[in-house]
């Protein structure tokens, strides 16, 4: 049995499928006492909610939240932690030890800004851990059943099951409802592979769980996760191996930035291997991996296996079909307004999107609020929903890609700049990345974009804005950026941009002009 599928005991005796309360220190106890207290009294239902979300990960907080701030009578039901992935095994853990990692990659590029770094790195990988644990339990209380109880929500713990399309029961208890909301999330797929249920391997739901460092880590997959887990253990001080099935790693992303971020990965010990095929594993004192790499065998022996290959949606036990709820292997089936084939049953999170990302869970929760609470209409396939994958260099995005493009047939100009060419990363040797920003053909509509840079997650919300509120390249080339900064390289693509505009016309015309004024 897999390790993420082993009930945990927790020190107050509350179970839960969830590892992440291992080891049983201080900060789990405090974790868990905020966002599964053991001595939770829910309380009696009385009358029927507007609103029962059942799921408390970012979609469902943000659901129950702002609805019971504009007066709604609502209920919340978690079976495990609130918070969800995110808080307990998603954004806050793994960006706690990424920037450990960090850490170390400037301790070891010191010397090339003239400071000694001649004495040998010292890695306290538990202290790394505690760390993260310390500042998750720190960051819990904003997702803790006392802070929701005191914003007005009935909050329940157990698991959740539909009865009729007005009513849900959970612990024994039913409540009843006008509108409800799915949000319970997804987690690690597992793909199918031979030897594997003879090993006990790590997901995103109990890699953090980890007080001692895995001497060689294999990681299987090559997306977000893959890349960002493997890049950071690699530099924490483990033998990293990565094994991902497309050409190149994040292949979801442009190609330029893929190859960008690959020549990092491996330039801090990440051994990466694409176009991977027939995975096999095999269980002894190390857990040995074959697989095909263009037609010829290989094999590496690590300590533990990390699988990062996709999601899959929480629907089991939730009794959809009595409810006539439709949903399939991507998840809950929702319309444009994120109502479900049941009217009365609505969707938001990563039970339903594409996007699969704290901020669009955020974002598509208030779309429900507005469509299920007062007859809205939001659309969720308006919002314009930028992400970002936290190696290093980052590598943020926005919209359509190039090769999106192409494929819709949607004709595109394209500008570029590599930070080789912008003075601030110069200065602070962060040459290796790009700013990449696409147009609508012979406008200056901006209908994507990519970057690739130490902080690119800060930086991508310049060309979000401008998309979400019309604002051409041409516009923010005329915006006045402080010098020297990174963002300077996306208001130059402004200025490119607006050199186009002076045809040879345009220019006689100013050329004229001059020579009458001399």
């Amino acid at each position: 049995m897999a390790p993420q599928d082993r009930p945990q005991s927790f020190p107050d005796g509350v179970i839960s499928r969830l590892p992440q309360t291992s080891p049983n220190d201080s900060a789990n106890r405090r974790l868990v006492e905020n966002v599964h207290p053991a001595d939770w009294k829910p309380p009696q239902p009385s009358g029927r909610y507007n609103l029962v979300v059942i799921g408390a990960g970012t979609a469902g907080l943000v659901a129950a939240a702002g609805a019971a701030g504009l007066g709604a009578k609502v209920a919340l039901i978690e079976r495990d932690l609130m918070g969800g992935d995110c808080l307990n095994v998603g954004c806050v853990p793994s960006k706690g030890i990424i920037s450990a990692a960090r850490m170390v990659l400037q301790q070891r590029r010191g010397s090339e800004f003239g400071i000694n770094t001649s004495a040998h790195e010292a890695i306290d990988f538990a202290a790394v851990m505690q760390r993260m644990r310390t500042l998750r339990a720190e960051i819990s209380p904003n997702d803790s059943a006392e802070r929701f109880c005191k914003l007005g929500v009935d909050v329940y713990f157990g698991q959740a099951q539909f009865v009729d399309s007005q009513t849900v029961q959970v612990d024994g208890q039913r409540l009843k409802f006008k509108k409800a909301v799915i949000a319970t999330g997804a987690r690690a797929a597992i793909p199918s592979i031979a030897g594997l249920d003879r090993v006990d391997y790590l997901t995103n739901e109990s890699v953090f769980s980890l007080t001692k460092l895995p001497p060689r880590l294999g990681v299987v997959g090559s997306g977000p996760i893959g890349c960002e887990l493997a890049q950071a253990f690699s530099l924490l001080g483990s033998q990293v191996t990565l094994l991902g099935r497309s050409p190149h790693v994040l292949p979801k992303e442009d190609a330029d930035a893929s190859t960008i971020v690959a020549k990092a990965m491996t330039r801090d010990g990440v051994r990466i291997h694409n176009g991977t095929s027939n995975l096999q594993v095999k269980p002894g004192e190390a857990i040995s991996l074959t697989w095909s790499e263009n037609e010829i065998s290989h094999q590496a022996d690590v300590d533990q296996l990390l699988f990062a290959t996709g999601r899959r949606p929480n629907v089991e036990h939730l009794n959809l079909e009595a409810v006539g709820v439709h949903y399939n292997e991507q998840g809950v089936q929702v319309n444009d307004r994120l109502q479900t084939t049941n009217r009365n049953i609505f969707a938001a999170g990563d039970i339903c999107s594409p996007y699969q990302f704290t901020h669009a869970a955020d974002f598509m929760a208030r779309a429900v609020i507005q469509n299920a609470l007062f007859f809205g209409r939001k659309r969720w396939t308006d919002l314009i929903i930028p992400w970002c994958t936290y190696t290093s260099p980052e590598v943020a995005h926005v919209g359509l890609s190039e090769h999106q493009a192409k494929e819709q047939g949607r004709g595109i100009d394209t500008y570029s700049q590599h930070f080789t060419e912008n003075d601030r990363a110069i200065l602070a040797g962060e040459t290796e990345g790009l700013v990449k920003v696409h147009v609508k053909k012979n406008t200056d509509k901006i209908v994507g974009a990519t970057i690739v840079a130490p902080h690119a997650g800060e930086m991508i919300s310049e060309i979000t804005l401008a998309m979400t509120h019309g604002l051409g390249l041409g516009k923010i080339g005329s915006t006045i950026h402080p010098y020297p900064t990174q963002t300077e390289a996306i208001r130059k693509l402004g200025d490119q941009y607006n050199r186009t505009r002076l045809t040879p016309f345009v220019k006689s015309l100013f050329e004229r002009w001059l020579t009458w004024s001399r």
